[in-house]
């Protein structure tokens, strides 16, 4: 038997991920775990309000998402934990411009760079919705095919409301296809 929780956004894991955009000439980041897929052809990145960034991104009308592995963890953490109103975070991560002109962190295994091509407004959050421009993937974590392999890529994956960091699993089959006795 289920129990009513109440209210509760329970879509949880999601993957963490880095914001990047570019403050001048200096790349500036954010922590992010509430980012989506709005259909095939658009992303959506949430973000508080108050945020820094969200100038800079309405500014620019764009930004990276940088994808984050166990390896840059620390950095994303951190990147999170302080405004950058108030703290240079352009140090913290080895980073190139993108075709495009958003800030792509080399450590990071996967990085769309996107254009903003509308803001949705809710009550304390703006949330960007997204075009993606490219996507530059770590040889490493691409098949044989040129598609990406997430089980080479490794994800961390964030967990609201305990705000812990958790590994991806195993595979344990294939999409479409675990067709059950009972549901035939």
């Amino acid at each position: 038997m289920k129990k009513n929780i109440g209210s509760q956004l329970a879509l949880y894991p999601t993957p963490v991920t880095v914001i990047g955009a570019m403050n001048g000439e200096k790349p500036t980041w954010t922590l992010v775990a509430h980012v989506g897929i709005i259909g095939h052809d658009r992303m959506l990145v949430s973000l508080a309000a108050p945020h820094f960034i969200n100038g800079i991104i309405k500014d620019k009308q764009k930004l990276s998402i940088n994808i984050v592995g166990e390896e840059i963890l620390p950095q994303a953490d951190y990147a999170g934990s302080v405004s950058g109103a108030k703290v240079d975070k352009s140090v913290l991560f080895d980073y190139e411009l993108g075709a495009g002109g958003a800030p792509i962190i080399h450590k990071a295994p996967l990085t769309m760079e996107c254009s903003v091509v509308d803001v949705y407004n809710t009550p304390n959050f703006e949330s960007f919705i997204c075009t993606i421009d490219n996507t530059y993937v770590e040889e490493s974590c691409l098949n044989e095919e040129g598609k990406i392999d997430y089980r080479s890529l490794k994800p961390v994956l964030f967990e609201f409301p305990t705000y812990e960091y958790l590994k991806t699993g195993d595979v344990i089959g294939k999409c479409l296809s675990l067709k059950s006795s009972e549901t035939l």
